[in-house]
C-alpha cells in the first residue's frame, strides 16, 4: 500500500536519518515522503543528508522537500555580510565545512538547485505540510511566507483550516509531547534530534499518516 510519511528536522544528523529511512521506515518507491525542512546546520554532516536525499530521488524514491528557516538563512546569506554572519552563527559554519566551501556562492550547481527547489508548503488530501506552521491572520494563510518558515505559535482558525491537518516541525519539543499531541489538527514532528543532551530531545521523528504510526530514532551521530 502506498504510504504518506513525514519526517521532522534532521539538522545534519545523517547517520540517524539513514537509520530512520532504511531500518525503521523501510522506504518503498510507492511511498511519498515529506521532509519538513532544516536538513542543514548544527549537526555533524549536512552534506551527507542532502546527498542521501538526492541519491534516493535518482533511484526513483519520492521525497518532497520543504524549505526550513535554516535553508532560507543559507539562501539569503549571499545578500550581505550581515546575512552571511547570521547564517554562520546559526550553524552555517558547520555546513560550510561539510561542503568544503567558504560561502553559499561556492556550492556546486546541483546543491544550489536542490535548495532553490525546496517548497514552502505541500498539500496532499487532508494534509498541509509546512516547516514551521501557518499564520491564520491573513484571509489566505499561505500569503505569509515568513510564517511558514519561522512561526512558533500556531493559533488555528477552523473556518480557514476546515478538516485539514497541519504537519510541521521547527520548534523542538520533548519526544513525549511530540507523539502525544494536544490537538488532532496540528502535529509537530520536531523532537530536537540535534539536541541529544537536552532532556526528552535527541530524536528524529517520522509520522506514517497512512497507518497512524509514530516512528522515533535516537540520535546516533
Amino acid at each position: 500500500m502506498p504510504r504518506i510519511i513525514a519526517i521532522g528536522d534532521i539538522h545534519g544528523c545523517a547517520n540517524t536519518f539513514h537509520k530512520l529511512i532504511f531500518d525503521e521506515i523501510k522506504i518503498r518507491k510507492s511511498d511519498t515522503i515529506y521532509c519538513i525542512g532544516d536538513y542543514i546546520d548544527r549537526g555533524p554532516d549536512s552534506k551527507a543528508v542532502i546527498d542521501l536525499i538526492l541519491d534516493l530521488r535518482k533511484k526513483g524514491y519520492q521525497l518532497r522537500t520543504l524549505r526550513g528557516n535554516h535553508e532560507q538563512l543559507m539562501l539569503d546569506s549571499g545578500k550581505s555580510r550581515q546575512a552571511h554572519l547570521d547564517w554562520y552563527l546559526n550553524g552555517g559554519d558547520i555546513t560550510l565545512k561539510n561542503f568544503g566551501v567558504s560561502s553559499y556562492r561556492d556550492f556546486k550547481p546541483e546543491y544550489k538547485d536542490f535548495f532553490n527547489r525546496t517548497r514552502l508548503y505541500f498539500e496532499n488530501g487532508p494534509y498541509i505540510f509546512v516547516h514551521a506552521g501557518l499564520n491564520f491572520g491573513p484571509e489566505d494563510p499561505f500569503e505569509d511566507r515568513e510564517a511558514m518558515m519561522w512561526i512558533r505559535h500556531i493559533t488555528v482558525d477552523k473556518r480557514k483550516l476546515g478538516d485539514r491537518k497541519i504537519i510541521h516541525g521547527h520548534t523542538p519539543r520533548p519526544l513525549e509531547e511530540v507523539v502525544n499531541p494536544e490537538r488532532d489538527d496540528v502535529y509537530n514532528l520536531d523532537a530536537g534530534c540535534v539536541y541529544k543532551d537536552r532532556p526528552g530531545h535527541g530524536y528524529l521523528v517520522a509520522l506514517n499518516l497512512t497507518e497512524g504510526e509514530w516512528i522515533a530514532v535516537r540520535n546516533s551521530e
